[in-house]
This record gives C-alpha cells, structure tokens and sequence, in this order.
C-alpha cells in the first residue's frame, strides 16, 4: 500500500483512542505504520527496491520484532531532549514508555497486515524463508480507503476541538474499513473458484487483480505447466473469456542464462513470482526482454512486453561467424 494509506492506519487508530495512553502516542503510531518502508532507502532506485521490498523489514519475524523498540527508543530520546528544553506540551499527557513502546508495535503491525492484501505480496516469514504472501483484497492505492479513513478522521478531530464523543468517527471508520477488506477476500475468493470450475483444475499460481476504482473487478492472471493466461471476472456477470495460453519461456537454457545474467536481474526474478520472458534472436545475440504477468498487460503484444515491470538482457549465442562464445 501507498504510505499515505499506511499514515491515515496509523492515525485512525490513534483518533480511535490509543493516542490518550501515552505523550507521543500519535507520532508512535503514524511512524510505525510507515516504518516498514525503511527498505526503499537501501540505495536503490524507483523499480530496485521491488527487488528486496516488502522483505525482512515487512516481515512478522524481523521487522515486527526489531524496529518498534527502535522507534520507541528514538521518540523517548526526543522527548527527554524537549523536557530538558522545557517545552510545554499541548496533549499535557504523561510519557508512559511500556505504552510508547506497545503503540510502535501495534503501528508496526498494520503495515504488513496492509501490505499482504496486495498482489505485490510481502515476505511475511523473513529471513526465514523467502516464500511470498498475498491474499489480493486491496488494490496497491485504494482511493475508497482514503476516503473513509480521511473522512473519519476529520469528524474526530472536529469532535474532539469541541470536546465532544471523538473516539467513535475513528473506531467507526475503521470497522468499515476491515468489513470492506473483508467483502473483497470474499470476492476474490469467489473469483478464483469460478476459474478452478471453468478450467476443470485449480492453476498452479493465480492472482487476482484489483482496479483502482471499481473495486468489485478482478483481473485473474495464472501459470500452468510453462503457460500464462488470463480473464477478467465481476460478481455481476461472472468470468468473461479465458485468453490463449502463451508460454512464459522461462524453461528454455538461453532465457535461464540471460535471468542470471545481471545484478538488477538476479534482483528481479528474486521478486518476480510470475515472470514471463520473450526472446528475439539476432545473428550472434539474443535479446530477452523480461516481466512480471501480475501487472500491467498481461498478455504479450508482439514481441515486446508492454508494462514498466520489464528487464532487458542481450546475450551473446553461438553462430557462424560468431566466434566461440566465452562463458
């Protein structure tokens, strides 16, 4: 999810109550909802961090435990810095550090919960194992979320400047938004098993993509036996046609050489869990344009994958006139 999704978690909660319990209570919250995404910041580029994204940082084992100490230490520090400053505080709230450290958790937590929901999937077990969750109940910037987050968040701060019940806005808010998550896991749940009963089996990988706006849409993507193909499905009319197969070429030596061939590369298909692969042959190279099925257009146009999700590799093959090809 899109930080600002992750900030308004955050603060939702806070405006819920849980900001009372402690000073700094709401900066615990917003920041570690948003602390997570820390890994963006490892010295990569737009698209690298999709590489190591969503990995120990974002998982329940290393993230969860390591960083919300961290930021509870950090925000203490600062707060003894203010006192020693002799600042006056407006919440005139108490510095409770069990408190402080326990909303650094619970921010910490909505992150990933969030970030599941999504087809980019997260490593939840990290370090531990590299496998890749998704549940595909959110869409990876969710206009509807922000809305009812925003919305529940300024009636509280209104209620709360004229002393009024501010808690409720907040916690209603919230509810909706877990009963709107709730509704599309039951939809994509409907989606796929439509699919398992038109195609006679259920696939070996199939994901199932949100809209921006029209939440009720999914564009089911999958893999079986080396092919991809797709369809869209609604509640309304059911699963529209089912593409051709294409083949994701990722069995033949020459695309398995070019995979490995580079570092941004290697990164790739560390993250791709759905990579696809075409492959134009020259005299004495080979170019091989790599993607992702999840996004984008799914199906291939010509000889060119048309999303940003794509990588090019040029590798030399052997042929008269080549020379002998070092390896």
């Amino acid at each position: 999810m899109d930080n600002l999704t992750h900030s308004l978690a955050g603060w939702a909660l806070g405006q819920a109550g849980l900001k009372t319990k402690t000073r700094k209570g709401l900066a615990a919250l917003i920041l570690a909802a948003n602390m997570p995404d820390i890994d963006v910041f490892f010295g990569h580029s737009c698209w690298d961090p999709l590489a190591t994204h969503r990995g120990v940082t974002h998982s329940l084992v290393g993230g969860f435990i390591v960083m919300p100490p961290v930021l509870a230490g950090l925000l203490w520090l600062l707060d003894r810095w203010q006192v020693r400053r002799g600042a006056v505080f407006e919440s005139r709230l108490p510095m409770h550090f069990g408190w402080l450290v326990a909303l650094c958790y619970i921010g910490t937590v909505t992150h990933p919960l969030l970030d599941l929901q999504t087809t980019y999937a997260i490593q939840l077990f990290s370090p531990f194992t590299d496998r890749w969750f998704h549940t595909e109940s959110l869409f990876i910037i969710d206009v509807w979320i922000w809305i009812v987050l925003g919305l529940a968040i300024w009636l509280s701060r209104r209620r709360e400047r004229a002393r009024g019940d501010w808690h409720f806005p907040a916690r209603a808010g919230l509810t909706l938004v877990v009963a709107y998550i709730g509704a599309n896991l039951v939809l994509t749940a409907q989606a796929e098993r439509q699919l398992a009963r038109t195609l006679g089996y259920r696939p070996e990988r199939v994901f199932a993509g949100l809209e921006p706006f029209r939440f009720w849409k999914r564009g089911l993507v999958w893999r079986q036996d080396g092919g991809i193909a797709d369809a869209a499905w609604t509640p309304f009319g059911g699963l529209g046609p089912v593409s051709p197969s294409y083949p994701d070429n990722m069995g033949d030596p020459l695309v398995r050489r070019a995979a490995f061939s580079t570092d941004a590369l290697r990164r790739f298909m560390h993250w791709s869990v759905m990579p696809v692969a075409v492959v134009e042959r020259r005299a004495c190279s080979a170019r091989v344009t790599f993607s992702d099925a999840r996004f984008g257009t799914a199906r291939l146009l010509g000889k060119e994958i048309r999303n940003p999700f794509h990588h090019v590799a040029v590798v030399p093959v052997d042929g008269p006139g080549c020379g002998k090809r070092k390896e």
